[in-house]
């Protein structure tokens, strides 16, 4: 299909045939044109027998579009949207959340059920105000919600409600003067040296290529069980290109990231020893050192470090600190940094951190620095 495009705003006019546009004058198919209504919506309209005809009816369009005072279009556009049910506007909202990994949707699909929906499913979208949206967070804390989930819960409802104000169905932002729910992550539980030293050689040899991976290069779980030869780019260097991911089961883009996207790592020298020593005993495929014990065709299932770490702790004789799950060795990648004065900034970096804001609430704590310390540094300066 050829289209042509006219002034920025006026739409375009085309033909459903295979001929070139420089053949539609004499091609006896019909003119189409497409345009956008004042409320947003494509429309087609056909059976325009010339070229000028489908021009003159995309100018008139646009003139009577551009004469009609903005506070109508506005109004249009309250009167479709603001007599909308939430969870029909949502419908139409969430395809347009292409960038959501399948994880993310799995999680935005069970803030909506379990949160948003039994809240607000059939509020007309034009009745939102702080006052709502204050009191939805009010009854989140009378039920015992969990503070991450009420800040996540809020997260989706403002992204959703900035969304509709975007279009003009509120004159005042609704979450004007709300307060948030504050969360701050639980302090990290992260095992010491010897602990660590425990942990690698509790379990089997993939236990300890993942703890090495983790503890050593700051991997999540999903990007250990993805680790791959290849991705050794340097002596020192680790690239992590990938991630198995937890919902599907498959290799996936890594968190926060684009696809093709890719963070590279410090690789200590016992990390890339461990990573070698694992390829040579155990093989690889297609790079990747773990696959699925009970087929090599897919890749390592979540299941079987979780498994094993339950057995580890039940059995109770491994040291292991209390409320320390197996993420707790990519927090000791984070300490080792820390505590050896490396820049925040760099270790948010290598964690693949969002915001560095997401590394300094979790691990302020770690870092060397404190009041007192800084005290000393300024009295210093000041008696020079």
């Amino acid at each position: 299909m050829a289209t042509k495009a006219l002034a920025h705003g006026m739409g375009t006019f085309f033909k459903e045939c295979e001929h070139p546009q420089a053949r539609w004058s004499k091609c006896p198919h019909e003119y189409k044109i497409r345009y956008r209504e004042a409320t947003g919506r494509q429309v087609e309209e056909s059976g325009f027998s010339t070229q000028d005809k489908a021009i003159t009816r995309l100018s008139d369009i646009y003139k009577a579009k551009r004469e009609t005072p903005r506070n109508q279009s506005k109004a249009e556009r309250i009167q479709t949207y603001g007599v909308m049910q939430f969870g029909d506007y949502v419908a139409q909202w969430k395809p347009g959340q292409r960038h959501l990994s399948p994880a993310s949707i799995q999680h935005l699909d069970s803030l909506l059920e379990h949160h948003l929906y039994p809240a607000f499913r059939s509020r007309r979208m034009g009745t939102f105000d702080h006052k709502v949206v204050d009191t939805f967070i009010q009854n989140m804390e009378r039920n015992s919600v969990g503070l991450a989930t009420q800040a996540n819960a809020f997260d989706k409802l403002k992204t959703i409600l900035l969304d509709a104000h975007r279009l003009g169905i509120y004159d005042e932002n609704p979450l004007t003067g709300v307060k948030p729910p504050q969360y701050d992550p639980k302090r990290a539980v992260i095992p010491s040296l010897a602990q660590l030293h425990a942990i690698r050689t509790a379990g089997d040899d993939t236990l300890l290529l993942v703890a090495d991976l983790m503890s050593g290069c700051g991997l999540r779980n999903g990007e250990a069980f993805a680790v791959n030869i290849n991705n050794i780019v340097a002596d020192d260097v680790y690239r992590i290109t990938e991630q198995v991911n937890h919902t599907t089961k498959t290799y996936g883009p890594l968190k926060h990231r684009k696809p093709d996207d890719y963070r590279d790592v410090p690789l200590p020298a016992r990390v890339k020893h461990t990573i070698e020593w694992y390829a040579d005993k155990y093989g690889t495929v297609d790079g990747y050192l773990l696959r699925h014990p009970n087929d090599l065709s897919k890749a390592f299932p979540h299941y079987y470090l979780s498994n094993h770490w339950a057995r580890l702790k039940k059995a109770g004789t491994l040291d292991i600190p209390d409320g320390m799950v197996l993420y707790g060795l990519r927090h000791f990648f984070a300490s080792n940094c820390l505590s050896h004065n490396i820049p925040i900034t760099d270790v948010a970096e290598w964690m693949g951190h969002r915001s560095v804001d997401v590394t300094f609430k979790t691990y302020r704590h770690l870092m060397p620095g404190s009041i007192s310390r800084a005290a000393q540094v300024l009295d210093l300066g000041l008696a020079a």
